[in-house]
């Protein structure tokens, strides 16, 4: 099989911006889009600040507009998981299940994953009352009790859509502040159906044996004190994790295990391997810094090509 010129590894803003510069520089792009493709913005409501939009879009409509314009200029999707890669030899190799891709450059777009508790009852009772998605899960919560942890704009983003749905929504937070922004927060503030509960962490989530969730135990961090509060939903909205496992090795990560790229560019320590999105920023985390900076990894890439491998 002749190596193509890029294969895109993930899709999301990211990708997707990737693959339409790519595919509109007659590059031919492979995306692996994933068995799950569109990033954390299939599990978002409405985006009111990615530019071009008056009204705001939904996160899935977004994503599936990207998509058909990644299409429209004969990306081809592959709706399969990477399972590892190899990028010590030329051309780089890119596993799927059952198939192995060859390129002359590869971006990796994976984006991030959301970050749990660490506890067994809440991992016993995941998708039984327990949910990392508001807009996949909210649903089934209609005029009940929910509690969402965490202190930034995701988990006000959460409990704000759950307060459409749920008779109450309580926030907990480690610290005495929140993280999000300004907006976020008073939007939350002024809600009457959120309340908070500061310097707090979930110490168990009940109850395993009854398969649903009927309480939350909760550790008070300035005195220690255990107490059980009766809910129906726990929404844990406490950060994310760079999907960067399969590049162990290959490139550098830093410390946090995000993607190491040199510093206003898309370039990983491997050359010809370039990283956008969230796999590379822990800071800003926005559609629209994504969406520039797979831009940016198509072009680079591009360059890469031309000096490379073309004439």
């Amino acid at each position: 099989m002749t190596p193509r010129q890029v294969i895109i590894i993930g899709s999301g803003p990211a990708g997707y911006t990737a693959a339409i510069y790519a595919a509109r520089a007659n590059l031919a792009p492979l995306m692996i889009s994933g068995v799950q493709s569109g990033g954390q913005l299939m599990l978002t409501t409405l985006v009111e600040n990615y530019p071009g939009f008056v009204d705001g879009i939904m996160g899935p409509e977004l994503m599936e507009t990207m998509r058909k314009q990644a299409e429209r200029f004969g990306t081809v999707m592959v709706s399969e998981d990477a399972t590892s890669v190899d990028f010590t030899r030329r051309p780089f190799s890119v596993r799927t299940d059952d198939t192995v891709h060859e390129a002359q450059t590869v971006i990796i777009a994976t984006g991030a994953s959301s970050k749990l508790l660490g506890l067994e009852s809440e991992r016993a009772l995941m998708g039984h009352g327990v949910s990392t998605c508001a807009t996949c899960d909210g649903f089934f919560f209609k005029d009940q009790d929910i509690m969402v942890v965490g202190g930034g704009d995701s988990a006000l983003e959460e409990a704000l859509y759950l307060a459409r749905l749920g008779r109450s929504v309580t926030v907990v937070h480690r610290r005495e502040a929140l993280r999000a922004s300004k907006i976020m927060q008073e939007r939350a503030f002024a809600n009457p159906k959120i309340t908070f509960i500061w310097n707090a962490a979930v110490e168990q989530v009940s109850d395993p044996a009854q398969g649903k969730v009927t309480a939350v135990s909760l550790r008070d961090l300035v005195t220690g004190q255990l107490t059980e509060r009766p809910v129906d939903g726990l929404f844990v909205a406490i950060g994310h994790e760079p999907n960067t496992g399969i590049f162990r090795g290959q490139i550098d990560l830093l410390p946090n295990g995000y993607v190491n790229v040199v510093p206003g560019t898309t370039q990983t320590s491997v050359p010809g391997v370039f990283a956008a999105g969230d796999v590379q920023d822990h800071v800003f985390r926005q559609a629209v810094t994504a969406a520039g900076t797979g831009c940016m990894a198509a072009l680079e890439a591009e360059r890469y090509l031309e000096a490379h491998h073309r004439g």
